[in-house]
């Protein structure tokens, strides 16, 4: 199973992680589904993930990961140098959630929603669930 990442479709930060998560996934080993469509409300449903939960998603086989335990191990998957960021799952989780709980929290004023996604290309359109 390859990964899928739930984001917010109305958040610009999430939006351009997204972008990038793509453009350094050339395996296309994830997957993307917004939270408040159908099909993410239904995998946060079916892995019974935690409402109101303030952090961007990753299913995996073994179940689903939030805030930075998720984000670092997406970057297991990326290419380049974005590997290296792996690692720093050796941290507690209470330090590294910490610092990603500032920017969840505060990333609607820092980074604005947005009121549409762009139009993905055909070939990227088939890794939106």
């Amino acid at each position: 199973m390859n990964g899928i990442i739930l984001f917010d479709g109305e958040c610009n930060l999430c939006d351009k992680s997204v972008q990038f998560i793509i453009k350094h996934d050339p395996q296309a080993y994830f997957r993307f589904a917004s939270i408040q469509s159908e099909i993410g409300k239904n995998l946060l449903s079916s892995y019974m993930v935690p409402e109101n939960v303030n952090s961007l998603i990753l299913i995996e086989e073994d179940g689903f990961y939030l805030k930075s335990s998720a984000a670092l191990r997406i970057c297991k998957h990326l290419n380049g140098v974005w590997k290296v960021w792996y690692f720093l799952l050796l941290i507690p989780k209470p330090i590294r959630d910490s610092f990603y709980s500032i920017i969840a929290n505060n990333r609607l004023k820092w980074f604005g929603k947005t009121a549409a996604c762009l139009l993905p290309s055909p070939d990227i359109s088939k890794r939106f669930l």
